[in-house]
């Protein structure tokens, strides 16, 4: 039986009504028997395989020259030694479609799992024998996984960037237009997404140069960059993605939500771009009030305000721009605002959604956070640019890039030093910003300089607990989650705090943050965590997992105020979606949204993926998303959020008798719940009569 054959076998229960495990495992092993091993280059040696990939400008000869060959001989041994398998079928085949070094013409495999990894290690490491052995070990084991554009690309010659995604802002004039768009198609050409803020874009109708009824608003100007990124590939091994994000009180908010309904015109439908809103709590107070909510007219506030829209806090100034004449407005009812973007998320799963006073309130960082990305877990500052009219910068500004990579949560508690994971975690992300060069957009390049920000994400959440026997979203599951992240957070920062010691360099303004100050240390100085159940504290006693205490926090808090942090930013979780199956992980903190989950991969067709960690003996406690519902999600998103300095990427899954005031209630819930960000709302769709299939897995979980 071929290996496709074997994973499908996987989707039927046997004679006893067992799920098929097994066939999956022999269907990974037959895929390498089958295509892999006859489709990949060998060499006699290592000497001679490291000599053809350079010769042959695979490999960067940059990377292998910080080293010695005996000291890459003997990385190569520490990762084959650990005698790596694939866990699953999809997980093997994303690797080998996805991530591998193949020939020229794509036809034949130069790498191993366990090349790729020892490169990507290398590379990170830039020259320290000691960081690439530890990057080695942790990436071998699945406790940390780069994210794909690192995975795929360290050490490449022909290559996109290490970089995951890119935020940009845009400003109300024609020059920072005009270079946006740019900027789309150079950061889009090296791989990532790109997310841009058009708060500040005048809206329809607006004048320009006193003219009235000259402006076109925020639509063409997301026409045009849905052609860029359709337009612009990473080398077309990953298709360009693009994100805009609009105020809540910009006049062309409807509007720009209108785009994404079903039945929308031709002329104004977006089909690639997501979209997000950035909402401020004032809308959710008008709306309690069942009051109209004015809508600001960003030319006038610039103009009044001498700052652009987006940097307004528009809570504090709510009430004082509707009393100013010289600001243009309009209104709408805020009830009807929320239902508005109930009904387009009930149609298209957009728009994402950015609680701008939860997320500034939380934010260590000097200034004010705008905008999130393409995923909604990057809550980073931002500066604006101004450029000259021939699109030169006249003044470079502080743009973003996501540094991004997840530890999985089930191997990193069985880690044997939990600190150390995290912290050579933090030190491979931190190669990432320090190795990236991003030349062709001068602000991205300024802002990472500026920052060394990073995002360490988790992932493999719901895979750990069913492991554990323990319910996503019960108590415990919310009290594991809590002290999980809380103990992540303290060596993350602490790590940071090495780096920054060892260099002795800050990021640029560390000294007005909340780390320099303190404040941040408060909620873990000044109070008590512990588990709040008895399994919990089992759970971390059991993995020889050291609680933070408060005298850890103190010391660690004197610490950060001599030496400083290195890092602005330090946490981020992502989707994770191709990671995770090579990583055999349930995706991010959230929920399976199926115990066996069914992907169509190209010309292979259907192809079938077990949730990590179940098996017979666990299967109540693979509840799938949509059972387990939108609250238990959010309460377990909320108690990581506390612990996360930027974001992360909340899915939310209805049943498929949900309504648009099930969504309402869920957002509601949500900002009450201190949740800075959502991402896609998933709507299950109703089974067609007639099509569950007697024995298959995936029809009857």
């Amino acid at each position: 039986m071929g290996y496709h054959e074997l994973n499908a076998v996987l989707n039927l229960y046997d004679a006893d009504g067992n799920i098929q495990f097994e066939a999956d495992r022999q269907a990974a092993r037959q895929y390498f028997l089958q295509h892999v091993n006859e489709n990949t280059v060998f060499f006699h040696d290592l000497e001679e395989k490291l000599k053809y990939l350079v010769d042959h400008q695979y490999y960067e000869p940059e990377v292998l020259d910080q080293y010695s060959f005996e000291f890459v001989k003997k990385l190569s041994k520490q990762a084959y030694a650990h005698k790596f398998r694939f866990q699953t079928f999809l997980g093997a085949f994303k690797f080998y479609t996805s991530y591998t070094l193949k020939t020229f013409d794509g036809r034949r495999y130069l790498e191993r799992f366990e090349d790729r990894v020892v490169m990507v290690s290398l590379y990170l490491a830039d020259g320290d024998e000691q960081l690439a052995e530890k990057l080695v070990e942790e990436i071998i084991t699945g406790r940390f996984q780069p994210a794909t554009p690192t995975f795929l690309n360290a050490g490449k010659m022909q290559r996109g960037e290490m970089v995951s995604c890119f935020l940009l802002r845009m400003e109300d004039n024609m020059e920072s237009i005009g270079r946006s768009i740019n900027s789309a198609l150079q950061l889009s050409k090296r791989g990532g997404g790109v997310a841009f803020a058009l708060s500040n874009l005048r809206e329809s109708g607006a004048p320009i140069k006193k003219i009235e009824n000259q402006s076109s608003g925020v639509i063409p100007v997301m026409k045009l960059l849905e052609d860029s990124f359709s337009y612009a590939n990473q080398l077309g091994a990953r298709q360009g993605a693009g994100a805009v994000y609009l105020h809540a009180h910009h006049p062309d908010i409807y509007k720009f939500l209108d785009t994404k309904r079903e039945n929308a015109d031709e002329k104004i439908r977006i089909k690639t771009l997501s979209l997000g809103v950035v909402i401020p709590d004032i809308t959710f107070e008008l709306a309690k009030k069942n009051q109209d909510m004015y809508l600001f007219s960003p030319y006038d506030v610039e103009r009044i305000y001498g700052m652009p829209f987006s940097d307004v806090n528009v809570t504090e100034k709510y009430h004082e721009m509707v009393n100013d004449a010289r600001i243009s407005k309009t209104k709408i009812n805020a009830r009807e605002f929320f239902q508005t973007i109930a009904e387009v998320q009930f149609e298209s799963g957009y728009p994402y959604v950015m609680f701008e006073d939860t997320v500034n309130k939380a934010n260590p960082i000097e200034g004010k956070v705008i905008m999130s990305n393409l995923c909604s877990e990057i809550l980073q500052v931002s500066e604006p640019s101004v450029y000259d009219a021939d699109l030169g910068y006249s003044t470079v500004g502080k743009d973003i890039s996501c540094n991004l990579g997840s530890l999985n949560i089930a191997m990193t508690m069985d880690s044997p030093d939990f600190g150390q994971t995290v912290e050579t975690a933090i030190r491979g992300l931190t190669a990432v910003s320090d190795k990236s060069e991003i030349e062709s957009v001068p602000s991205i390049q300024r802002g990472n300089s500026m920052s060394h920000a990073v995002g360490l994400g988790q992932m493999n959440l719901h895979g750990y607990l069913g492991r554990e026997h323990i319910h996503y979203g019960s108590e415990e599951g919310v009290d594991f989650t809590n002290m999980y992240f809380y103990t992540v957070v303290f060596h993350a920062v602490r790590a940071s705090m090495l780096i920054a010691k060892e260099r002795g360099e800050t990021f640029v303004n560390f000294e007005n943050s909340d780390y320099a100050n303190g404040s941040y240390f408060d909620k873990y100085t000044e109070q008590e965590w512990v588990p709040a159940t008895d399994r919990v504290r089992e759970i971390f006693a059991r993995a020889g997992v050291h609680i933070p205490t408060q005298e850890d926090w103190r010391e660690l808090k004197a610490l950060v105020a001599e030496h400083g942090m290195y890092n602005q930013n330090l946490q981020a979780v992502p989707p994770t979606g191709s990671i995770s199956y090579i990583n055999n992980s349930t995706s991010s903190i959230h929920p399976i949204a199926s115990a066996i989950e069914i992907r169509k991969e190209g010309k292979l067709g259907r192809v079938y993926y077990p949730a990590p960690h179940m098996d017979m003996d666990n299967l109540e406690y693979f509840q799938d998303a949509y059972e387990i519902g939108y609250e238990k999600i959010i309460d377990t998103y909320a108690a990581a959020t506390q612990h996360v300095d930027q974001g992360l990427s909340l899915t939310l899954f209805f049943k498929d008798t949900a309504t648009t005031r099930d969504i309402n209630k869920a957002q509601i819930y949500a900002w009450r719940k201190g949740i800075k960000t959502m991402y896609y709302s998933r709507i299950r769709q109703l089974a067609l009569e007639g099509t569950e299939v007697e024995g298959c897995v995936s029809c009857m979980l």
